[in-house]
């Protein structure tokens, strides 16, 4: 789906630069009473529930800007017509973000029946009309199809890359896409409300790559009526749910009172390794962690080596320390932390939100 389009100053016309202007001396990039906002080291996850309209990309830039972050991204992209989840790593937090990534989500949405868009939502054109409406019955037949693994294609308007060109880019140009049905896993699907105002509400438990904006646009076709999504919301990603979630305006007001001296900003993080809870934890000595630390492999051996194999997150006195890959009676480091800087508050580390 197409990002939201968002106002550039710099493609509006502008005098010639003189370079004999003092205002001109400022700061290349920053308004004149704008002083300079020092970049640190912020290291967690905001769980932002992201408002309707509002693209992930700018979300990102949003909560670095309030943490003045020196690192941020996030870990799978939410349409602007959703809301919900969107986990944002800053820091040392970016390095965990393929686990995230590879789990599984939990989408609520509501289809509306009788029309088709080239979007597969209420911000594109109609493409097809239908006056037929389905009923529970024929809806509930259908969903085994869609459970499982199942081959599903893209939406026209996606973040997949064509040539070096995301497929939504190309749409917008007029360009028909040649996109191809790629696999992807649906662990639970339900119709959870069916009414006579032409709407479905559903919800689906899904793995990495699943567009549910394309369930729409399939369920329409199979059941003769067409469709397309008019909303949707995010409620789990990974380890995160809406437990997890904090709203844009709340994130705010936190960082505002945290700037004035009345809260602590370190609140609003969830720690670097709430994003490996499915993979086992190893505590080590000292000795072993400075050698991890600095790259270097460490022999397992007696009684307290570990019997698992595989990744394992690695900590010293209850911190953080590495991501290692355990065999052949050795520790291996992959991925060494250093979360020198800001991190969740011991608070946040037992209770979360």
């Amino acid at each position: 789906m197409p990002p939201a389009a968002e106002c550039n100053p710099a493609d509006e016309p502008r005098a010639p630069r003189d370079n004999n202007d003092p205002r001109n001396k400022q700061g290349k990039g920053r308004r004149n009473d704008q002083p300079r906002r020092d970049k640190r080291d912020v290291h967690g996850w905001v769980v932002l529930d992201k408002p309707i309209g509002m693209t992930s990309t700018h979300a990102v830039a949003v909560v670095k800007r309030l943490f003045s972050a020196k690192r941020a991204g996030h870990a799978g992209t939410l349409d602007p017509l959703a809301t919900g989840g969107l986990p944002i790593a800053m820091g040392e937090a970016t390095k965990t973000v393929p686990f995230v990534m590879d789990g599984r989500k939990r989408y609520r949405f509501t289809v509306a029946w009788g029309e088709e868009r080239d979007t597969d939502d209420t911000e594109g054109r109609v493409t097809a009309t239908s006056d037929q409406r389905p009923t529970a019955e024929a809806i509930m037949a259908l969903l085994p199809r869609f459970t499982g693994v199942i081959e599903q294609l893209p939406p026209q308007y996606s973040a997949i890359k064509i040539n070096g060109e995301r497929a939504y880019d190309l749409a917008r140009d007029g360009e028909v896409v040649a996109l191809t049905p790629r696999p992807v896993e649906i662990h639970e699907l339900v119709l959870v409300e069916h009414g006579d105002n032409g709407l479905s509400t559903f919800e689906a438990e899904c793995g990495k790559g699943t567009y549910v904006r394309a369930l729409a646009r399939d369920f329409g076709r199979l059941l003769g009526c067409y469709g397309h999504i008019c909303a949707l919301r995010r409620t789990l990603v990974g380890p995160f749910d809406e437990a997890d979630m904090i709203p844009l305006a709340e994130l705010e007001a936190l960082c505002n009172r945290a700037a004035s001296g009345e809260g602590n900003l370190a609140d609003a993080l969830l720690p670097v390794e709430t994003a490996l809870d499915d993979i086992p934890a190893l505590a080590v000595t000292r000795a072993d962690a400075a050698r991890l630390h600095r790259g270097q492999a460490v022999v397992l051996r007696g009684r307290d080596a570990p019997i698992c194999s595989g990744t394992v997150y690695v900590t010293v006195a209850g911190r953080l320390l590495a991501l290692a890959e355990v065999g052949n009676g050795e520790l291996i480091p992959k991925r060494v932390f250093n979360l020198t800087g800001l991190t969740a508050s011991p608070v946040r580390k037992e209770e979360g939100y």
